[in-house]
């Protein structure tokens, strides 16, 4: 399985940080909101990643990232000119995905809690699959209505009147045929390729399924100010009383098996006089 990771946008509700700076490397607490996502593709066991961005700012993710074999990954990337919805994604990542099945993450989408990997493993296994999440006002979000089965019923798009209390978050797993799928969608009234539209074009046969996210888990969206205040103090108190640290690429890639004690040790040594490095020389110790 691969994975794309849209990173694009201009990031206008958070201006006018944003003036200079891809939203998607903006700090949440002590590292960049893209290691987020990233490793939630890691821990869905996925290490062929393009990461989609913007002519400006495209070449701050490959140096950033590189070709992402420090951590065991093959990180390809690809400029998306102007953005046209969260749909396109697809469009500019089908020759990369190929004849393999994909997911699809955005670049501010926050996932942390126990049973995670579960829950990924059984979008895996779930082909085509969105994850619901309940929030106490869905309107402001894409929102589903699921059925007995685990199957979208509907999907609605910033509905007035909901039909579910479960938002439907920026991670999304497919069969390569999506990409075809997307091709034939229209542009919305604001010009863009939904991707609520390609999944209602996807529920049509009745094989959307859907994983839903419980207490337990938590879903934090960076797009705004708050957002990301909100999200940085989430992180340094989970980090801060427990001492494990979210979204830790090398914790991650050495628990896997990407990674070695001699090159964690080695990534200890970029950051040395950071906690971050510090962390990193603790997990060689245990």
């Amino acid at each position: 399985m691969k994975g794309i990771l849209l990173a694009g946008g201009s990031g206008t509700r958070l201006g006018p940080v944003t003036s200079v700076i891809s939203k998607q490397l903006l700090p949440i607490f002590d590292k960049p909101m893209i290691y987020y996502p990233l490793s939630t593709l890691m821990l869905a066991d996925i290490r062929h990643i393009l990461l989609i961005s913007t002519p400006h700012d495209i070449h701050m993710y490959q140096k950033l990232f590189e070709d992402g074999a420090q951590w065991g990954l093959q990180i390809e990337y690809c400029v998306q000119g102007k953005p046209h919805g969260l749909a396109e994604a697809l469009i500019l990542g089908e020759k990369f995905v190929g004849n393999d099945s994909f997911a699809l993450a955005l670049g501010d989408n926050i996932f942390y809690g126990a049973g995670f990997s579960a829950l990924l493993k059984k979008a895996v296994e779930s082909l085509p699959c969105i994850f619901a999440y309940p929030v106490l006002d869905p309107r402001p979000f894409g929102v589903v209505e699921i059925g007995k089965n685990g199957k979208a019923l509907s999907i609605e798009e910033k509905p007035s009147n909901p039909k579910s209390n479960y938002a439907v978050p920026g991670l999304y797993f497919y069969h390569s045929s999506a990409c075809e799928a997307a091709k034939a969608l229209a542009p919305s009234a604001r010009g863009e390729l939904e991707i609520t539209d390609l999944h209602k074009k996807l529920m049509q046969d009745g094989t959307l399924n859907v994983v839903q996210m419980g207490r337990g888990m938590a879903w934090l969206d960076t797009g705004t100010p708050t957002g990301i205040l909100s999200a940085s103090q989430f992180v340094e108190s989970i980090q801060n009383r427990q001492g494990m640290y979210i979204a830790c690429l090398e914790e991650i890639a050495l628990q896997k098996g990407y990674m070695t004690r001699d090159d964690v040790i080695a990534a200890s040594n970029r950051y040395v006089f950071s906690e971050y490095g510090k962390y990193l020389r603790h997990l060689t110790e245990e």
